[in-house]
């Protein structure tokens, strides 16, 4: 008994600086953000208690397209770098000509720096003297310069692309790990009954890659959803709001305008989204687990 008592004990005192750690840098900022999201706090030097106030002023027309247009930047996002980060793991994954260049444009977005990938993709949307301007309007294709951020419909597309330009890398590694860990007996059976790679790749890769192609949508789900810096950056949220997501809203509303009790109260609400997100996630794990012990 007391050598159970003692491994028992050491095992929490290992856990100890992991559990230190969750509460001072994880736990604790939530449960103040969310005492804070009840009150009035400002740079005012009194602070009141405002109850749902806050909330109530969350729950309008503004807000609501807030949110749709967050779930809409993410959704597009999220299934481009699913789509071309699939397509990619496969050409790198198969033995066809082309493979090398692909790996070697694959690795840029990681390489740069976030930040200076950003402004690089902001000098080329300039209308002025951005590249993409300057090739449509060499190949004929517009009559002058077109200033992709300074209209809400293509700097909406544009902060999407530049998305999709930093996260593809990640989903293209992370699916090629996964398909380089199937089984080579499975593709040479098939192979050996007359499959082609067609068939393989959609009765085997497919199936098998389900589970980590669900990983890697919950990944880059959560990263798109708070993804501050390429929107701020490129359109600080303009024009005329048509860039701003939730995180936005809520930098401008805490940190722009000095509002930390409504800003607390907007960072509360993308907390319950990112937590419906995981529920769901683990809900669907854990369904495939079950089907895969049946």
């Amino acid at each position: 008994m007391d050598t159970r008592r003692s491994a028992v004990f050491f095992a929490w005192l290992l856990l100890a600086p992991a559990l230190l750690y969750v509460l001072a840098i994880v736990a604790y900022p939530l449960v103040d953000t969310f005492i804070l999201s009840f009150t009035d706090a400002s740079l005012k030097k009194t602070t009141n208690w405002v109850g749902w106030a806050n909330y109530d002023k969350i729950f309008n027309a503004t807000f609501a397209e807030v949110i749709i247009r967050t779930f809409i930047w993410t959704f597009f996002s999220v299934a481009i770098k699913m789509i071309i980060g699939t397509f990619g793991a496969t050409m790198l994954n198969a033995a066809v000509p082309g493979r090398t260049l692909f790996r070697v444009l694959t690795m840029p977005p990681w390489i740069v720096p976030m930040a200076i990938g950003i402004f690089m993709w902001g000098w080329m949307y300039n209308g002025q003297f951005g590249m993409i301007s300057g090739m449509l309007q060499r190949t004929g294709l517009v009559d002058g310069p077109v200033a992709f951020l300074a209209q809400g419909s293509t700097a909406f597309w544009a902060t999407v692309i530049t998305d999709v330009w930093i996260g593809v890398p990640m989903v293209t590694l992370y699916l090629l790990a996964a398909m380089q860990a199937v089984p080579q007996d499975l593709y040479e059976a098939a192979w050996v009954d007359g499959a082609g790679r067609f068939y393989r790749f959609r009765r085997i890769t497919l199936p098998l890659l389900v589970p980590s192609m669900i990983t890697m949508s919950m990944l880059s789900l959560i990263s798109t959803f708070n993804s501050f810096d390429i929107i701020w950056i490129l359109t600080r949220g303009g024009p005329n709001g048509e860039t701003t997501t939730m995180i936005i809203d809520t930098y401008k509303t805490a940190i722009g305008s000095y509002k930390y009790g409504e800003g607390a109260a907007r960072a509360v609400l993308i907390c319950i989204f990112l937590s419906i997100f995981c529920l769901a996630y683990f809900r669907i794990v854990s369904k495939l687990s079950a089907g895969d012990k049946r």
